[in-house]
């Protein structure tokens, strides 16, 4: 099987990098207005409660397929999947931030979102300096 292809969830992809900030200081900010605005997109509230809409200002719809406080979240993003994940790393002042994408279409599709996410983590980056 090819890398990045799945049995149960397709092509899928994964990014992930260690921050220098706490994990709790982490989620607050990925899950407040800013971040919220950098990896789900302009204008896209995230609700807290599994099942809850949401849309984007660019038209993107999905739902919460899970919430868990500090930890991560799940929402359907279109046709996928997505999830963003906060772990701590080492001694608690470091932790890292992954972001998966399940259900997509093709290695292409793939290929296009590792360059999205990649360039997501970057601007967090930015915004977190």
């Amino acid at each position: 099987m090819p890398t990045g292809l799945t049995k149960d969830a397709g092509w899928e992809i994964g990014v992930s990098r260690t921050l220098p900030l706490p994990a709790d200081a982490l989620w607050d900010f990925v899950t407040g207005e800013e971040g919220v605005a950098i990896w789900l997109g302009p204008g896209g509230v995230l609700p807290t409660e599994k099942g809850a809409a949401y849309r984007t200002a660019d038209g993107t719809v999905g739902e919460i397929r899970s919430y868990r406080p500090g930890d991560r979240v799940r929402l359907t993003h279109g046709t996928t999947t997505v999830q963003v994940a906060v772990v701590p790393a080492g001694t608690g002042d470091r932790s890292v931030l992954r972001f998966h994408q399940e259900h997509l279409a093709s290695a292409r599709e793939r290929e296009d979102r590792r360059a999205h996410w990649k360039g997501v983590m970057d601007r967090i980056v930015v915004a977190l300096s």
